[in-house]
């Protein structure tokens, strides 16, 4: 295994991780949903899915993880915005 094809699993992995620890927490009660740390590790995580999914050829993946990526993306605008969640 060469060391690109190494760090893009790697990516897959670590996303995975991220998404996964970031609702186990959610669910857990240790994190909510509207914190930083919560959405950062969700938009994290889809990007290392998309690095995987895009290298793999798996177009489903790497679409639901950019809108993933998105709606991350515009809770954290709300949150350094200070807008209040609904």
């Amino acid at each position: 295994m060469t060391l690109s094809i190494f760090l893009i699993e790697a990516a897959g992995w670590i996303g995975a991780s991220l998404i996964l620890g970031a609702y186990i927490l959610l669910s857990a009660g240790k994190m909510q949903g509207n914190s930083p740390a919560y959405q950062w590790m969700n938009v994290i995580g889809a990007a290392g899915f998309i690095l995987n999914s895009g290298y793999h050829g798996a177009i489903p993946s790497v679409a639901i993880n950019v809108l993933w990526i998105a709606i991350g993306g515009f809770a954290l605008w709300r949150i350094y915005k200070g807008v209040k969640p609904v």
